[in-house]
């Protein structure tokens, strides 16, 4: 059976958005991320896709950023929610590769490896380049606010839901859950 996935951005989404992060010590949740993730642990599985351009630049290390990475990770599951996988791109935009959002491979991998259910997935995120993989890769989008969120507000498409924070983005996609899952 095929479940639906959310694909989170790291930066200004699950964590505050400090820049190009090289120190744990830098990690900063958001108070609502928890709680938010807990509400929606059970209906979906959990992806992170985030773009690394320090790596690129030479601003970060792989090593620095797989640290953040993986403390992200196990902060999450000591908090009981699992994340199925993290991809990060280290590449900068002139680089033109094919992982970078807003291109969707990382869900594609994502979708043929854990048999998600494409249709009910969505994507958070606080730039136009996360709403725009999700449409890429044909899932549904959610804008948040927090992070660069009020700053790139005027790029987006108008016709994507924004939310102040992950909180009110996963209680407006369990809404849209219910109200799809009543017109069934």
């Amino acid at each position: 059976m095929h479940k639906p996935a959310i694909f989170f951005d790291r930066d200004g989404t699950l964590i505050d958005d400090k820049g190009y992060l090289t120190q744990i010590s830098q990690v900063e949740f958001y108070p609502e991320t928890f709680v938010a993730l807990e509400l929606l642990k059970d209906k979906f599985d959990f992806f992170i896709i985030t773009n690394q351009s320090g790596i690129g630049k030479g601003i970060c290390t792989p090593e620095e950023v797989e640290a953040v990475n993986q403390f992200v990770v196990d902060k999450l599951a000591k908090k009981g929610v699992i994340i199925r996988e993290l991809y990060s791109c280290p590449h900068k935009t002139e680089d033109n590769c094919q992982c970078k959002k807003p291109s969707p491979w990382f869900i594609e991998q994502a979708i043929e490896k854990y048999n998600i259910d494409r249709q009910n997935s969505w994507i958070i995120g606080d730039h136009a380049s996360d709403l725009d993989c999700g449409k890429n890769a044909g899932i549904r989008s959610v804008y948040v606010l927090t992070g660069h969120g009020e700053k790139h507000l005027p790029e987006i498409d108008p016709t994507y839901p924004v939310c102040k924070n992950i909180l009110e983005a996963a209680r407006l996609i369990l809404t849209e859950m219910h109200i799809s899952n009543a017109h069934s």
